[in-house]
């Protein structure tokens, strides 16, 4: 599914236009982006989370040259389903 096809979905189940289903798709993404980047939890019960962690620097192997390079840290988003979610889908 892609985005214009979750507007399809939430513009036909909510009875408004595609602008308006368009509008509220972008702003719910915006609002879970900016909570992320000030490292905020993002709780929707029954669905799931979204949080940062940071991923530990590590060593890797450049695959080209087989050479040893370090990775640095990282900050990454990761997801876990709720309950409900879980349910639904198994």
């Amino acid at each position: 599914m892609t985005k214009n096809d979750l507007i399809n979905e939430v513009a036909e189940s909510a009875k408004v236009s595609k602008k308006v289903a368009g509008e509220a798709v972008t702003a719910v993404f915006a609002a879970i982006e900016n909570a992320l980047a000030k490292g905020d939890k993002v709780q929707l019960v029954g669905f799931g989370s979204f949080e940062v962690r940071t991923r530990a620097a590590r060593m890797g192997k450049n695959p080209q040259t087989k050479e040893p390079l370090e990775i640095p840290e990282k900050k990454v988003p990761v997801f876990h389903a709720g309950k409900g979610l879980k349910d639904k889908v198994c």
